[in-house]
């Protein structure tokens, strides 16, 4: 059996300001570095133990008893799932457990709330359900089934991080529970998407969830598997036989290649400065002034390799990857350290044949080979991170780009486009006019959270419209085409083009931000709701205003009175 991490991470330390206001958090890690997790591979079963590190805390001033969490060790099990999935591909079964004695986890931690300012907590919250949601992809894509060993008491964001898996193991020692205990013990709500998993997930009766969510000492033994929140419980003596037992039981009945090789994740090149971030395929321009980001994305530098071995030869360089886990790190960045830059504007720059070539090598393999499939899903995920952040997606179609495909995903995701019709004439009025192609990948294989392709959630309601576009798959689109399509908000001239994206960039600079973000959310979710949706919408709209509210993170909340044998002094009245 091998055992990976337990040295400190070189994650740059905030201070307790609002970031950006002190040091940056850096979300590369690697598993020599972590200090909260270990990976265990044993074959077909990996295990993810979690033993916090009580003075690992990413922001000083409070200790990780308990197997609490912050956002440090989020950070760590995220890189942990993405390395499962691409550098252990015979491992079948995930077992969550605990390193520490009779505790699981107490779920994310109380004195880090209290004093975290509101921006924080909401996008601590965010990452933490993005990679919960990582958990559930994986079970459901990747053949590779977390088994929750629950051997302990679960508290909170514990118990969500259970939730999260497809089977929980509950140990029966009359003093193990689970439970939910925010809104008794600290007026929130379960923030890692317990409510929704309880009742939507595991389809625990309303009345019982409603009883679950109001009983802060949990429930545990035969009642925790009546209730559905638990799958088993098991005696402490009988504890390692069984799991082991549950975990081979469930390799068993995966698709997980036998045999296949790894490949490595090898380290992101990145260069950070106040002003640039910049990796091979991605780059962005923080342009203060505007409150803007501008990001380039380009396409491939080589033409697409011949098959699917080639992909495993180029590993983490082949380009599709290597855009996803750029693309990836930059949002979380900008999401976390750059709160007041608050429109992204995206072109993209590269040959449209290429990134066409790059997605059907990845369509035509995906089927039959794991990391085709598991490069397809990653990029999947990262364009569903886009989707709920709350920042002003805005894109630029100009002679050069290559809105096509895999691509056409990043303008499909965005609040407006604009597409210059013709050239710039007194830059290069030999170009090739803009245009834009849909694909196959924009036709199934990357859908949002709400379960639709972003083209069909554009259409929604309108048949006729999403029938038209898909007609026109495989054709280059120039801005009237486009524009007729409803593939593009507006199609001005090479003479109203500089004013136009001048005034929407500041005039969303001179919006309420607050709003704005209400907008979006609303407006790019159309359609059926899901478990994610409710998470990212419902859930994240309360919990936002929950964490404003005195009630909670007042001088007298209850965030703030917990653990100080003081009750919290609530207003009284329901609004």
């Amino acid at each position: 059996m091998t055992s990976l991490g337990t040295e400190r991470p070189t994650t740059d330390q905030p201070t307790g300001a609002d970031p950006p206001a002190g040091p940056r958090v850096e979300f590369r890690v690697e598993p020599s570095r972590y200090r909260h997790w270990r990976i265990g591979v044993d074959g077909q079963v990996a295990t993810l133990t979690m033993d916090v590190d009580e003075d690992g805390g990413l922001v000083p001033g409070y200790e990780l008893k308990l197997n609490s969490y912050d956002l440090g060790v989020d950070i760590e099990l995220y890189d942990a799932v993405q390395r499962l999935r691409f550098e252990h591909p015979g491992v079948r079964t995930v077992v969550i457990t605990s390193g520490k004695e009779k505790v699981f986890c107490a779920g994310a931690n109380i004195r880090m709330l209290a004093a975290a300012p509101h921006s924080w907590k909401v996008n601590f919250c965010k990452f933490t359900n993005e990679t919960r949601n990582g958990i559930e992809d994986a079970t459901a894509n990747s053949g590779q089934t977390y088994l929750a060993a629950v051997n302990g008491t679960a508290s909170g964001g514990g118990y969500e991080l259970a939730l999260a898996c497809e089977h929980i193991m509950l140990v029966d020692d009359r003093s193990s529970t689970v439970s939910l205990p925010e809104l008794p013990l600290l007026g929130v709500l379960p923030g890692t998407g317990g409510l929704t998993r309880v009742v939507d997930k595991r389809h625990v009766r309303r009345d019982l969830a409603d009883h679950f969510a109001t009983k802060a000492e949990g429930v545990g033994g035969g009642k925790a598997v009546a209730w559905r929140l638990v799958d088993e419980v098991v005696s402490r003596t009988a504890w390692r036989e069984k799991v082991a037992a549950r975990a081979a039981e469930l390799a068993g009945r995966s698709s997980r290649p036998a045999g296949a090789t790894g490949i490595a994740l090898t380290p992101l090149a990145k260069t950070r400065t106040d002003t640039e971030i910049a990796y091979r395929y991605v780059s962005a321009e923080l342009d203060r002034d505007a409150r803007a980001v501008r990001i380039t994305v380009k396409g491939p530098d080589t033409d697409a390799p011949a098959d699917a071995a080639a992909i495993h030869a180029q590993g983490a360089g082949f380009w599709t990857l290597a855009l996803a886990r750029e693309l990836d790190d930059l949002i979380l960045d900008l999401r976390t350290n750059e709160l007041d830059l608050g429109s992204w504007v995206f072109r993209t720059a590269g040959d449209v044949r290429q990134v066409l070539a790059h997605d059907r090598l990845l369509l035509d393999n995906a089927g039959q080979d794991w990391l085709a499939n598991e490069i397809l899903h990653y990029l999947k995920r990262t364009l569903k991170r886009l989707d709920v952040t709350s920042r002003s997606l805005i894109a630029l179609i100009e002679p050069g780009s290559c809105f096509a495909g895999s691509l056409l995903e990043v303008a499909l995701a965005a609040d407006r486009t604009f597409h210059l019709a013709g050239v710039f004439e007194d830059v290069d009025p030999g170009a090739a006019p803009a245009a834009v192609t849909v694909d196959a990948m924009n036709l199934g294989p990357l859908p949002m959270g709400n379960g639709l392709t972003r083209l069909a959630t554009r259409f929604a309601g309108d048949e006729a419209a999403h029938a038209a576009v898909r007609e026109a798959a495989g054709e280059p689109l120039e801005a009237a085409a486009a524009e007729r399509l409803g593939l593009v908000t507006f199609a001005p001239d090479d003479i109203d083009w500089d004013d136009e994206v001048r005034i929407a960039i500041e005039e969303r600079a001179g919006f309420s931000p607050d709003a704005l973000t209400g907008l979006e959310a609303n407006v790019r979710f159309a359609g059926p709701e899901t478990l994610e949706t409710k998470i990212f919408g419902r859930l994240a709209a309360w919990q936002n205003w929950i964490f404003n509210r005195p009630n909670a993170s007042g001088p007298d909340g209850a965030l703030r009175r917990y653990g100080t044998g003081r009750r919290a002094d609530f207003d009284r009245k329901r609004v």
